[in-house]
């Protein structure tokens, strides 16, 4: 990546005229590699079983707060067979500091009950089977099948949505999870998509909030859109 002393606006808005699509995706992986060369989700949890069940409930929640959550869950209920066979009033005490309980206690026990009657036990590995899946979408199927599997494939939640089109990796036009993901995984080598995943995911926790974010110490401001834009005004 090419970077510039503060006192070279011009230079640094010559660099932006002449970047290519390909060099802007490039300069963000080559720093990301650097700086972030181990990118996991920070959720906790041990097997597929319990990292399911972290995602549903980290829909609308942080990651702090499931993980606050889970022991308690998790030593109680510590397999898929015996979360199938809870009931709502026992389970929903143990996620009721989760937003939206009643929904994520129904879906967390349908999605046992499914995964036991009709895949054997075992938490499916592709994105297909997870969607029917009580309580999973899309967004978590991709996430269960990069984290687990190393799949490549690319779950959108608020923070990829936000900086990816923040940075210009993915057009504006680009207004659906499902079209940033496909732009993303177009043009991020195949093998690094599951990475790239949690690479976008803490930029976007820790530098580039949406309401504040840390131009002055972001590593790959003179690639971002947001940040060119900022300059010429």
């Amino acid at each position: 990546m090419l970077f510039f002393a503060a006192s070279s606006p011009y230079l640094i808005i010559l660099y932006f005229c002449k970047m290519t699509q390909k060099e802007r995706y490039q300069n963000v992986i080559d720093y990301f590699e650097k700086h972030i060369p181990v990118a996991e989700t920070e959720l906790s949890y041990d097997n597929p079983y319990e990292l399911l069940v972290a995602v549903i409930l980290s829909a609308q929640c942080t990651d702090k707060r499931v993980n606050l959550t889970t022991p308690a869950l998790f030593e109680k209920y510590p397999d898929i067979i015996s979360l199938s066979q809870t009931s709502f009033e026992e389970l929903f005490p143990l996620i009721s500091s989760i937003s939206y309980p009643n929904n994520k206690t129904k879906h967390l026990i349908g999605m046992a009950q499914k995964v036991v009657t009709v895949f054997n036990g075992e938490i499916p590995m592709t994105v297909e089977e997870l969607i029917h899946l009580p309580g999973v979408g899309r967004k978590t199927a991709n996430v269960i099948t990069s984290v687990i599997d190393q799949q490549p494939n690319m779950a959108v939640d608020t923070h990829v949505f936000r900086v990816s089109k923040r940075i210009g990796l993915v057009p504006q036009k680009a207004n659906t999870p499902l079209a940033v993901e496909k732009e993303l995984v177009k043009n991020i080598p195949e093998n690094l998509i599951h990475k790239a995943h949690h690479w976008l995911i803490l930029h976007g926790r820790y530098t580039c909030m949406a309401r504040n974010p840390q131009c002055a110490t972001c590593g790959i401001r003179f690639t971002c859109r947001y940040y060119e834009k900022k300059i010429n005004h």
